[in-house]
């Protein structure tokens, strides 16, 4: 396993990024490397490792009765955007639960909105950026999202106390290679195996200063001895050549290839700088020649531009001035425009009175035509006559009742008057 990889968030720059400024508006455009499309592979990668160590096949998958993931790619790659944000949300609430905050269980039908902002504020809250916009995470996949769940993560593990350990790479036991074993050659392992044991044997004999100065002066002595001895040779030449072609092929020293030595290494990287420099002087060449011509045809543009607009200068006033006129127009237009819009509206509420007007009319004439009305007069007519006998009647019979209560009345005022008068012979008394 990897040690901690670099977490990189979505906006910073990836594999070679390089920023440039815009033209204009002064804006600055993030020119993302070749590799930066790659960049969520590998944090994929890292995840899917820091959640073995978070045990998450026993403590998420197996309590929820959830399948595992499909590839190590899962987040990486859309495959069911309704499933990979339901696994995504899910994996975000456990991590979010095993870095030491409470945070429910989102369900299948929650809504997605709410979920995201929730599981965004809890990713600020451990100090992380978030600026990318959120609809990001509604699909389910892409870098963002593995952005989100290595940076949950990450803190799961810092609060369970987990700490990264340098790697420990296994030592490769290189294969002894069998060389069949042939007097006609030899190799650089014998000479080198040869040459170790004369020196453990010449260590071996540098045990006594005293024997070895007089071993030496004895074999000074004899070889002095025998070079006086051997003033001339008696060594055939023939004989001498054909011996030397017999044993030349025993000195034959062939050197076998090790890919794994850093000398091959060091020899491809100087054939691959050769190769770059000469294609490098060809190709800067080329581009010289392509910036100049370049250069020839932006000057020709930049001329003609200048001579066309010297020669247009004219048209173009004339231009400028019926685009004044014309906006002129269109303001003229508009306010015509709006003039007719309230005729036109005064026109509809007339229209809709004539119509009213209308409806009275046809309704007045249907009555006119119709004999319901008549028979209904005449009725009305009889029963008003009929109304006025009985009230005749009624008031004839009042008339009398007020007669003779009018007459009743004379009648008693005269007995009053005559019962109230008084003799003369009373008058005297007084």
């Amino acid at each position: 396993m990897a040690a901690a990889a670099a977490i990189v968030t979505p906006s910073s720059l990836e594999d070679g990024v390089s920023r440039s400024r815009g033209e204009g508006a002064g804006e600055v455009v993030v020119e993302r490397g070749p590799g930066a499309a790659y960049h969520m592979f590998v944090v994929m990668e890292d995840l899917v490792e820091k959640l073995k160590l978070l045990r998450y096949e026993e403590e998420l998958l197996r309590k929820n009765n959830l399948k595992p993931p499909s590839s190590r790619h899962y987040f990486a790659l859309p495959t069911n955007p309704g499933e990979q944000f339901y696994m995504f949300c899910t994996f975000a609430a456990w991590l979010i639960n095993k870095a030491g905050r409470p945070f429910e269980q989102p369900q299948e039908y929650d809504d997605p909105n709410a979920t995201i902002s929730n599981i965004l504020s809890e990713l600020r809250s451990f100090g992380r950026t978030t600026d990318f916009p959120p609809s990001k995470l509604k699909s389910g996949y892409g870098e963002h999202v593995c952005y989100v769940l290595d940076c949950l993560a990450e803190e799961a593990l810092k609060y369970i106390g987990f700490t990264w350990k340098r790697p420990t790479y296994p030592v490769e036991e290189l294969e002894e290679e069998t060389v069949p074993e042939d007097d006609a050659e030899f190799t650089l392992n014998k000479v080198d195996e040869e040459f170790e044991e004369e020196e453990t044997d010449n260590e071996e004999n540098f045990l006594d200063l005293n024997v070895l100065k007089a071993q030496t002066y004895h074999l000074d002595m004899n070889e002095s001895a025998k070079q006086e001895d051997i003033l001339e040779s008696t060594t055939d030449a023939a004989e001498w050549s054909l011996e030397v072609e017999r044993v030349l092929p025993q000195l034959k020293v062939t050197i076998r290839t090790d890919n794994k030595d850093w000398r091959v290494h060091v020899d491809q990287m100087h054939q691959h700088r050769s190769g770059i420099e000469s294609a490098l002087k060809e190709t800067k060449g080329f581009l010289d020649k392509l910036h100049n011509e370049i250069s020839r045809t932006l000057e020709k543009i930049g001329s003609r531009e200048k001579y066309i607009n010297n020669q247009l200068e004219h048209l173009i006033q004339e231009y400028c001035a019926a685009q004044a006129q014309l906006s002129e127009a269109r303001e003229r237009y508009q306010q015509g425009n709006g003039g007719v819009t309230e005729r036109t509206r005064l026109l509809s509420e007339v229209t809709e009175e004539l119509e009213k007007v209308k409806q009275e009319m046809e309704e007045k004439g249907s009555s006119m035509t119709d004999g319901a009305p008549l028979v209904k007069i005449k009725q009305s007519l009889t029963k008003l006559k009929q109304e006025t006998v009985q009230m005749d009647i009624r008031i004839g019979a009042v008339e009398h009742t007020l007669l003779q209560s009018k007459l009743k009345e004379k009648s008693n005022m005269t007995r009053d008057m005559h019962a109230t008068v008084i003799p003369e012979s009373s008058i005297g008394s007084y």
